[in-house]
Formats: structure tokens, sequence, C-alpha cells
């Protein structure tokens, strides 16, 4: 555990938590350096988005329990996990029950102070998962892994009335219990409260808000309140994907996922190996024990006196090992392999929410994406409604000036016709050229112009000029979605950013106690095998005290007949 040292440990402790995640107690902040990402995000956005609830923690700003007002604890069960006092859930006992069922199940009944609630595993797990979805940027404590396949297979029909899995999950199950109890957030909301209330309905409680408000996709909900969908915003926000790279990483985000998986590879690769092998080992051997000792008493019922009675000393000594080395196997399951697979899936947990905020940050980017390309195109639309108009206007701007052309010439061709009212003959030929005239200025002004008006609305008729207007119309309204969707996304990267950072900093301080725990544990559990051992072998030892030295051998000074001369001679000592 040496490279999880505290220098490359991205989990920063009150001191080293960044301004905008975690505030001293004096009410001082320090800030850190932000990245290009950070500094890309408007401080004061302008349009109106929603803003976060208010906090009751300075450790997560701007969150709050969806579920509950202000001093809202209305039952006496809320006033009992409020009112300041060390709170201890106790799973008491494993129940197998058919109640409100068509089949048997296990129900696990919990006790917290006075009351008392019965629920069963699955109940236990739409808990969790309902937490995880109405907090996205917490780290929800997680259950027992469910049976395997293999478990299945092996106990068949008796893998859910296995006595060790049950009592596995009883122990598991308390731990959940009671680090929802103790988390600063989580005890406040009231889903939690009704799950310990055995007068709740927990099928009502999952079709109830705040559970049935929550959406199907939580990526295109506000991160601080995923059932408030007030905010039309959202629904302009894309749906990335969590392999999808980003441009502008968070570096103290990177640290954490290389902090992670390194934490998990150590916890899922040699640790938990070694463990099952070393529980394994302690179970044959207490068995090696076991088997030992009943040689060992039943061989002392051949013997008499003092070797007798060394025997069984012996053999009870061993039992005591074998009894002891059973308790240590125990012991070690609870305090240290329990808890290892806890934090094992605990990183599997931090995996998750990272996962969450880097989808968070790439929807960000990939919105900044979208409002560039949909601006792109509504210039390229402004440009070409500019290029229509200002052909149109000079398209009316010459038939004015075509018109005003027509105009002299009727005003030359009736002089000429007073002219030749004078000779008919010339005014016969007079007015016959005047309309000649005319008819070539018009087929040469109006009728070029008829061509050129044709032809130009040839290519820009009604109908694509109302649809390039719609389409600028409807650009514009998309840009503002999107801008309002841009600024919804950086408040949500933003608080996803600083809540999630807080929440890995009480993570750690957690981690640290827990694992100092489980360290004493083990040790505690090696002492109190050692000195029940010693003692069973120092009882041994008094007893084999009191056999004579080499029992094999006749005292000294002592004589015995010799066949040699049939004469009696003194024994010598060797």
């Amino acid at each position: 555990m040496d490279e999880l040292s505290d220098d490359t440990n991205p989990f920063h402790t009150d001191d080293d938590i960044p301004e905008a995640s975690v505030a001293t107690n004096d009410g001082d902040s320090k800030s850190q350096p932000s990245s290009p990402i950070q500094e890309s995000l408007p401080r004061s956005p302008k349009r109106s988005v929603i803003s976060p609830p208010e906090l009751p923690s300075k450790r997560y700003p701007d969150i709050r329990p969806y579920n509950n007002q202000n001093n809202g604890y209305k039952t006496p069960l809320d006033l009992y996990l409020h009112s300041g006092d060390d709170i201890d859930i106790h799973i008491v006992e494993a129940v197998k029950t058919a109640e409100h069922s068509n089949t048997t199940y296990i129900a696990y009944v919990i006790r917290t102070g006075n009351f008392e609630a019965r629920r069963r595993y699955s109940e236990f797990e739409s808990l969790r998962n309902g937490l995880a979805k109405l907090y996205p940027t917490l780290i929800v404590p997680p259950i027992p892994s469910k049976q395997t396949i293999g478990d299945y297979a092996v106990k068949q029909g008796k893998a859910k009335e296995d006595v060790a899995m049950i009592s596995r999950r009883k122990r598991m199950l308390q731990t959940f219990l009671n680090r929802i109890a103790r988390h600063d957030i989580l005890s406040h909301e009231q889903i939690f409260h009704r799950f310990l209330d055995g007068n709740a309905s927990w099928s009502e409680v999952l079709v109830s808000p705040p559970l049935s408000l929550l959406p199907k996709n939580i990526l295109k909900a506000p991160a601080y309140n995923p059932t408030d969908m007030s905010n039309p915003a959202y629904d302009a926000l894309p749906n990335p994907s969590a392999a999808q790279p980003l441009r502008h990483p968070d570096q103290r985000f990177l640290d954490s996922e290389a902090f992670t998986n390194k934490f998990a590879s150590h916890l899922n690769s040699p640790m938990e190996k070694v463990t099952r092998r070393t529980m394994k080992r302690w179970s044959e051997l207490s068995a090696d024990h076991a088997d030992l000792g009943a040689i060992l008493n039943g061989f002392s019922l051949s013997e008499t006196g003092p070797l007798a009675a060394s025997l069984e000393k012996s053999g009870q000594a061993i039992d005591a090992t074998y009894l002891s080395t059973v308790r240590l196997a125990q012991d070690f399951e609870q305090t240290w392999s329990e808890p290892l697979h806890e934090y094992s899936q605990f990183a599997s947990i931090i995996k998750k929410l990272l996962a969450y905020r880097h989808q968070k940050h790439v929807q960000y980017e990939m919105t900044q994406d979208s409002i560039e390309l949909k601006r792109e195109a509504l210039e390229d639309l402004e440009k070409s409604e500019r290029e229509a108009r200002r052909l149109e206007s000079a398209l009316s701007r010459r038939s004015i000036n075509q018109g005003s052309v027509l105009t002299d010439e009727e005003q030359l061709g009736g002089a000429n016709v007073g002219r030749a009212e004078e000779n008919h003959q010339e005014a016969y030929s007079s007015s016959s050229r005047t309309p000649t005239i005319r008819k070539r200025g018009s087929g040469n002004g109006i009728g070029l112009l008829n061509a050129i008006t044709y032809s130009i609305h040839g290519m820009i008729d009604s109908d694509p000029e109302t649809a390039r207007r719609n389409n600028i119309t409807k650009g514009r309204e998309s840009l503002s979605q999107l801008e309002n969707a841009l600024q919804a996304s950086a408040q949500d990267l933003k608080y996803a950013g600083s809540t999630i950072q807080a929440d890995l900093d009480r993570f750690q301080r957690q981690k640290v106690a827990d694992l100092r725990e489980m360290c004493i544990n083990m040790a505690r559990s090696h002492r109190d095998w050692c000195k029940k051992n010693l003692e069973a072998w120092e009882e041994v030892k008094r007893t084999v005290a009191a056999i004579e030295d080499h029992p094999n051998q006749p005292p000294l000074n002592e004589t015995h007949p010799s066949t040699a001369g049939g004469t009696i001679v003194p024994s010598t000592s060797h």
C-alpha cells in the first residue's frame, strides 16, 4: 500500500479542498488553480436558469435533501434520527416469512432505537438504487453483492437460505444503514426515514415522489435535483457517451480516476485473493486441529497415570486451538474480508461517479460545439437573406428608373403628334412611328426587366423565401435554447465537480479511519488467538512436568536380578 501514499492521493483534506467545493469552518476558503474549462464557465449567467437550493452543510455547497422541508421532522422516528445523539441501527435477526408475498423469503429485522421494521434484500437494493439516482454526485454506500450463478449451481434451492450468506448480509446491510445514517446529506432523506419505519409501505414509497419523478436519463436532468424538470433547457442537452474523450479535461479528476483505478487494482487483484486463500487455510487448519484433538483424547483412554492426563490435556489444548482458530477466521472475515470487499465496491461506485461527472463535462463541450454549428448555419441563412433583400432592392430601383425613361419617350411622342397636325401625311407618318418607337422602347426596357425579374423569382420565389425566413426564425429559437442549455450544463458541471470533490474528501477521511480500524482489529484478533492458545498450552506444560524424567530407565541405586551367576548385583548407572 506504499504506492497509495498521501503524496499521490488526489482526495484532498479540508485544507486542500477547492474554493468551489468546500468551505472551512471559519467561513474562509482556499482556492486552487482552475482548469481551462473552469475558466470558460460563466460566473454570472445572463439568462434565467434554475439556481441550486441553499445548503444545510458547509461541506456540500448547493445540495440538500430533495424531499425534506426545514425542520420538517414529522414522525417520532424522524425526531429520533435527528435528536443529535449517536444513532446505531441494528439488524437483530433474519426471519423466513411469506408476508405480502406468494413465496417465502428472508426478511431482515431492523431496529432503530425503539422502532422496528422488516425489509427484504430486494428492498435494500431498491433503496440504494433510488438514493444513487436522487444524488448522482454523492458516494452512496454499497450493499452486499448478490449470489453468483455458481452459488446457485452448488447450493441449488438452498442458496437463499444459506446460513453463512444470511449472516454476512446481516452484517453488511447493517453497515450500509449506519453509513447512510452518519452521512451529512443522505441521513436527512425522507425515503431513508420511511425505509426504517415499519408502518410505511415500501411499495408505495417506490411509486411516490420523489422516486416517481426521476427521469429515465439523469444526464438530461439537473445534477443538484434530478426530479426538477421545470427547466426546458435540459431537453436540448445531448446524450454523451462515457467513452468520449474531453478536449479540456480537469486534471484533478484525471488524478482521481488514476488513483481510484490503482486503489481498485490493489484490492481486487492481490489483496482479496490472498485474503480468500488465508481464510481457506485457516479453515483447513482448524479442521485438522479438530481431528487431532479427537485422536489424542481417544488415545488418552488407553493409558494410565500421568501420561494419560498429559495426553488428555494435549488433546484439550488442541481443541482449544481449533476453537480459537475458528474464532480467528470468523473475526478475520468480519473485520477484514468484508470491509475489504466493501471498499472494492466503493471503488466501483467512485468510478461511476467520476464517469457521471465526465459525461457532464462532455455534455458541456458538445453543447458548445452545437452552438458553434448552429451559429454558422444561422449566419449563412442570414447572409442569404441579406443578399436576397439587396437584390430585390436593386431590382426595384431599376424598375423605377425604367418607368421614368418611358415617361420621357411619351412626352416626345406627344410633341411629334402636335407638329403632324399641320400636315396630314406627315402626321400620319409621325403618328405611326411614335407607337413604333414606344413599342421598341417597351420591348427593350420592360421586356428585359421582366426577363430579369422572372429569372430572379425563379431562383428566390415565394416558397424558398418563406422557408428561409422560417429557418432563420427556428434557428434563432434553437440557438437561444442551446444557450440556455449551455448555461444549465455549465452550472451542472460546476456543481458536480465541487460536490463530487467534497464527497471524495469525506470518503478519504472515512477510508483512512476504516483501514486503521481494520488493522487494529486484525492485530487484536491475532493477539487474542495467541493468548488463548498460550493459556491452553501452559496448562499442558504443567501436566507434562508431572511425568518422571526418563521413565524408561530404573531409578538410581535400585538392584535387579542378573542372569549371570545367579547372583544379585547392584545396578550401575550409565
